[in-house]
């Protein structure tokens, strides 16, 4: 009969090695930390402080405490441009996202020529907008714009108050497409072949298997996409100032050109502070709303 073996102790951690394992990790995050401190935290508490000051760039700051926020609540100028800037978002999120999911099953079929059509797809999202803004106010000229020569008509599209915000917004979904086809192409590609196989022999469509399979499994694809483009269409910037400078009577007057105009024009920096803390705080509070919509609704693992 064999002797039986003398159950070994497992190794205890020493102190010393614990210790000098957390200070290795701590310096290989020390050049992230240093980013993130450096390039998102400061800005943010420099803002706050400068939201509770009276500044106009010359003069010292002085402390005002809440007068800020109570002064731009209280301005209807500001609250239309919240109201301009949601009516944007509605314009541009949905036929943005369509559009974008439309080309990535397009393109994830591999047909002819696919490689050249992404290309071309995303070439626009890599531009500078403010130059896409210049070319676009150019094509939409009333007088002697590509669009109106084409169409033989004359339309004030970016000088009817109409039409001005939905010509702003139809040039950002076309500047964007790309890069949320990108996104939905890599979540295709992601789905294994076998859901698909699976549907097709339990007799479902392609429109079934769209709807019961692949925008089901998309899920963390689309709240990605629909989290940051929420986030970049309320800042969106460059191309109304390139395209409209906040007109015609303030029709195209987003959030992000208010708080330029109160900085930069008005030289008010605290007002404007404290209109891009309100915005942020906005922007928490609607990403937080979307996690919460799509965390019991989404499937991270597939096997």
């Amino acid at each position: 009969m064999a002797p039986a073996r003398r159950a070994v102790p497992a190794a205890r951690a020493r102190p010393g090695r614990s210790r000098r394992d957390t200070l290795t990790g701590l310096a290989f995050l020390a050049p992230s930390l240093v980013g993130v401190g450096g390039f998102l935290l400061a800005p943010v508490v420099v803002v706050l402080g400068i939201s509770l000051t009276r500044w106009d760039l010359i003069d010292p700051a002085r402390w005002t405490g809440l007068d800020n926020y109570r002064s731009i609540l209280g301005d209807p100028a500001f609250g239309r441009s919240l109201a301009v800037t949601a009516v944007f978002v509605l314009l541009v999120i949905p036929l943005q996202t369509a559009l974008g999911l439309a080309a990535a099953l397009l393109l994830d079929q591999r047909l002819p020529g696919s490689t050249w059509f992404r290309a071309i797809l995303v070439l626009p999202w890599i531009s500078a907008p403010l130059a896409l803004g210049v070319v676009w106010r150019w094509l939409f000229d009333p007088s002697d714009g590509a669009i109106n020569e084409l169409l033989g008509h004359r339309i004030e599209w970016l000088t009817s108050p109409a039409l001005a915000l939905p010509s702003v917004a139809a040039v950002t979904i076309w500047t964007n497409v790309g890069y949320v086809a990108l996104f939905f192409l890599a979540g295709l590609a992601g789905i294994p072949p076998q859901y698909g196989e699976a549907a097709r022999i339990d007799g479902a469509g392609p429109w079934q298997g769209l709807r019961r399979v692949t925008l089901p499994l998309l899920r963390p694809t689309t709240f990605f996409v629909l989290a940051t483009g929420v986030i970049s269409s309320f800042q969106v910037f460059d191309t109304v100032y390139a395209m409209t400078g906040g007109g015609p009577a303030g029709r195209t007057e987003v959030v992000a050109y208010t708080i330029y105009r109160e900085a930069f024009v008005n030289f008010r920096m605290g007002r404007a502070a404290a209109m891009s803390v309100v915005l942020f705080l906005l922007l928490i509070t609607v990403t937080i709303a979307q996690q919460t919509y799509f965390r019991r609704r989404t499937t991270y693992e597939m096997g």
